[in-house]
């Protein structure tokens, strides 16, 4: 069945055709490359100059529509999907989320003090910081 999907990625919601069979979503190459950069090419998805070959012959579909979450896993990103609702979000790859712990970096936040008063990890940067944390279960 037809029917206006959802997909998120990288932070940005796209509204795309797709074609939900049996909990399977199926999306044209153009819509994934609008939506995600990946393009499908014949050497497989490519994003620039990377391209990660489609060893799973049933990424795509004999009628040029690519699964959604067999190329979530052919990308090896994690993937919400809830077909009824006619939504997903693409998480990010976890070799990605890896790069700023081999930088020994922490990803800046903030959070307030005891007063409200807010603080960034930021404004402490080249300073040795202290994070204490505790939960009450």
């Amino acid at each position: 069945m037809r029917t206006r999907f959802t997909l998120i990625d990288a932070g940005t919601a796209s509204e795309v055709d797709a074609d939900v069979e049996s909990g399977r979503v199926l999306l044209s190459a153009e819509a994934v490359a609008r939506s995600t950069g990946w393009e499908h090419k014949p050497e497989g998805m490519c994003r620039g100059d990377v391209c990660i070959p489609l060893r799973d012959p049933q990424v795509a579909t004999e009628h040029g529509r690519l699964d959604l979450a067999r190329l979530a896993a052919t990308l090896q990103r994690p993937l919400a999907l809830d077909a009824d609702e006619s939504a997903a979000f693409l998480g990010t790859a976890a070799a990605e989320r890896a790069q700023p712990l081999h930088a020994l970096q922490a990803p800046d936040f903030a959070l307030p003090d005891l007063s409200g008063h807010m603080h960034s990890l930021s404004e402490h940067r080249g300073k040795k910081v202290l994070l204490v944390a505790y939960a009450s279960w």
